[in-house]
């Protein structure tokens, strides 16, 4: 669904962690003094994960934190089975690695989404953003 991590080079390192640890990461790499769901640290820049070749060694494209008190309080207010919304932060931080930012525009957070949501369908997900109230 996002052809730059098509790539069979790439891997990527998933940490699942705690609340207390993933603010730790929180405040530290991103000056944000609060727990998240998830964060996403790049060893690429997106122009180096386009331009990279499919011959050649093992390329790691970057870690995943995802924490699971937040994630499993989520997916509860969601309504949602824990491993499905732990799927959908997980694919939203693959993308963050390949280069994908919500926060630039309306339009880059619509793109982003449409993104999650085809791979979530591969997966047999329902979208996420389907009952997302307007405002």
């Amino acid at each position: 669904m996002a052809p730059e991590l098509a790539n069979t080079r790439l891997s990527a390192s998933l940490l699942f962690t705690s609340d207390a640890e993933i603010h730790v990461l929180n405040r530290e790499w991103r000056q944000r003094d609060k727990p998240t769901n998830v964060l996403s640290f790049p060893m690429l820049e997106r122009e180096d994960l386009l331009a990279l070749a499919a011959g050649g060694p093992p390329e790691l494209l970057g870690d995943v934190a995802l924490a699971h008190e937040t994630c499993a309080r989520e997916a509860a207010e969601k309504g949602i089975p824990l491993d499905h919304h732990a799927a959908h932060l997980i694919i939203h931080g693959l993308l963050h690695l390949a280069g994908h930012d919500h926060e630039i525009s309306d339009a880059d957070a619509e793109a982003m989404e449409a993104l999650e949501t085809k791979a979530l369908a591969i997966c047999g997900i329902a979208d996420p953003y389907e009952a997302r109230p307007e405002g």
